[in-house]
């Protein structure tokens, strides 16, 4: 059952559910009318920004893949998973060394960087030195409770007296749907006088190996692809069912007749009977309609 359920937030009780590829935030809240502790799901903004077209270039890329296009999408996210949390444990002053394993978001297996990983890991130290900015957060939830959204924030940054939201991605070029995640963060309590950030790691397009994008605010961008969201969705949540965290048959003991290993005539079992029960007998019989089948339960048929 493909699905991962983490803390995001211990304090508040928010739970991160990703199912395949859908995500929720489980907040803990109280019902209205029954006044009891109860959840809800919120949807990502991730999830929801997956409702912006990618533009023509990247359908074209991913129509020229054929079958591989779906293999590549999932590498890639795995990529990013584990830069992500290698940089993470950077900001958490760890060791990253080229022996270190990290999990990669979707089978949460861990494992070693690759080359590329590792070197995308280096370009954003070499980011770090070059800006030398202040770690004010990381890895922080971000939630808009009017509008019906969370997220995680990689990072909030001072730099230049400034505040700003950072995400790091892996990924060659900035897409609108990454401006519109950036974007629905900011619009969130205390993020709103946040500058917005892209910051591209393991970069091959230039010498630096990295590369930091400021970006414009759309939220209202964003507020128009939530609609198609809602559409799409209505109000879809997490199917909430109660099943057992594992299952065995009970089995009652078989007793099996030894059939005959050569001849072609049927196999039938003579069911005569003692004090004790069936006596287990076997016998040939020509008359097909008189068989039965060779294992039989105890006790009699």
């Amino acid at each position: 059952m493909k699905k991962e359920i983490r803390v995001v937030d211990q304090t508040r009780g928010v739970f991160q559910v990703t199912m395949e590829s859908e995500r929720y935030y489980s907040l803990q809240v109280v019902d209205p009318l029954l006044g009891i502790p109860t959840y809800r799901f919120l949807p990502s903004v991730t999830y929801i920004t997956g409702f912006y077209p990618k533009g023509k270039f990247f359908e074209a890329f991913l129509k020229n893949q054929g079958d591989d296009a779906e293999v590549i999408k999932m590498l890639a996210a795995q990529k990013g998973s584990r830069v992500h949390n290698a940089i993470s444990a950077l900001m958490n002053g760890e060791v990253v060394s080229i022996n270190s394993t990290f999990a990669d978001g979707n089978s949460q297996e861990l494992k070693e960087l690759n080359a590329d990983e590792y070197n995308a890991v280096y370009s954003f130290i070499k980011w770090f030195d070059s800006v030398k900015p202040k770690i004010l957060n990381k890895d922080y939830l971000a939630v808009n409770e009017t509008v019906g959204y969370a997220g995680s924030v990689d990072a909030m940054f001072e730099i230049n007296g400034e505040k700003w939201i950072v995400d790091f991605k892996t990924s060659k070029a900035v897409y609108p749907s990454h401006e519109l995640q950036l974007s629905a963060y900011k619009h969130t309590p205390g993020n709103e006088e946040c500058k917005l950030g892209i910051l591209q790691v393991g970069y091959t397009l230039n010498k630096a190996g990295y590369k930091f994008t400021e970006v414009t605010d759309k939220f209202d961008l964003f507020l128009s692809v939530h609609q198609i969201f809602l559409n799409e969705e209505g109000n879809k949540t997490v199917k909430q069912i109660e099943l057992p965290m594992s299952m065995k048959l009970d089995l009652l003991p078989t007793t099996s007749a030894i059939a005959p290993t050569q001849g072609d005539d049927n196999v039938a079992i003579t069911n005569e009977t003692s004090n004790t029960g069936w006596n287990g007998q076997v016998s040939k019989n020509t008359n097909r309609k008189n068989r039965v089948p060779v294992t039989v339960r105890a006790g009699g048929l």
